[in-house]
């Protein structure tokens, strides 16, 4: 009989530790939220995909846009990024990826340069303004 008590104890322990791993979701409510990408810092990017994975649990709804430009434009480029299975990754799961025109004309770098997941805009900081216009809230991304 002393058995039961121990089986009991581990279930309820197996279980707890689950549910503390588990993320829970946190909101149904559709969040509308840009993100601005300035940066080339490789450690910025590795976070940003994790801070967009964490979103996503947290609020599975909501509709995100990722604007780079600057030099945040390297998030986005084939040759550059380390990061492209990620956002494919999120990008299957509705996000984003916006790269800005004027930082592509200024760099010279060409569209098919770009990871095929991501569109373009004519001007990167006009798009986020355009945004905030309609209710997103923003999120400057880095350190």
């Amino acid at each position: 009989m002393r058995i039961l008590p121990t089986l009991f104890l581990l279930l309820c322990t197996s279980i707890l530790a689950e549910a503390q791993n588990a993320a829970p979701v946190m909101t149904k409510e559709k969040l509308k939220v840009v993100f601005q990408l300035t940066s080339n810092d490789t450690l910025v990017h590795k976070a940003l995909v994790k801070q967009l994975g964490n979103f996503l649990t947290a609020a599975p709804n909501s509709q995100i846009e990722v604007v780079c430009h600057n030099n945040g434009i390297t998030f986005l480029q084939n040759a550059v990024t380390k990061q492209a299975d990620k956002i494919k990754e999120l990008k299957a799961k509705g996000v984003d990826f916006v790269a800005c025109e004027n930082t592509m004309r200024e760099r010279k770098i060409k569209r098919e340069e770009l990871l095929a997941e991501i569109r373009t805009v004519p001007a990167g900081i006009v798009e986020i303004v355009l945004k905030q216009k309609k209710d997103w809230a923003y999120i400057k991304a880095g350190f």
